[in-house]
């Protein structure tokens, strides 16, 4: 069964997003938070990238991750966490742009699991390139020590 709150997982998932240092380091933020969707933008910076200059795959990676993680925070308890337990990332054009967005959507809700699906555009002036996509599948945490929202 799946969870609704009438939008109290906004102010969550903007706490949670907050405490997280990666998101901080790279200087990711969050753009849209919807029911089953989450956005987030990440600007181009040199420290970002990999020996040719476009975004690292592990940045692209942990912010595809993020975004589909927080999109399943829509769907969850307040009282729950989440977990990721696998993920796949499809990289599919270098990485090459003024800024990136991450879109987060859940393809199947669960009580238990839950699984997400991402994909991550570069944007310059022009239309928003497809550059990578992912699934993962993430595990609701339920009264564990450590994982309190």
């Amino acid at each position: 069964m799946e969870f609704t709150d009438s939008g109290d997982y906004r102010q969550r998932i903007e706490k949670s997003f907050k405490r997280q240092g990666v998101v901080q380091a790279i200087k990711a933020n969050l753009s849209r938070i919807e029911h089953r969707l989450v956005e987030i933008e990440l600007p181009f910076h040199p420290k970002l990238t990999q020996q040719h200059g476009i975004l690292h795959a592990g940045v692209i990676a942990a912010a595809l991750d993020t975004a589909c993680t927080y999109a399943a925070y829509t769907i969850i308890a307040p009282e729950s966490s989440l977990l990721t337990i696998e993920f796949k990332v499809n990289l599919m054009s270098p990485g090459r742009g003024d800024r990136f967005l991450f879109r987060g959507e859940i393809t199947k809700p669960g009580s238990n699991i839950i699984v997400a699906d991402g994909r991550a555009y570069a944007l310059t002036d022009g239309p928003a390139k497809l550059i990578a996509s992912m699934t993962g599948t993430m595990m609701v945490m339920k009264d564990r020590e450590g994982f309190e929202e």
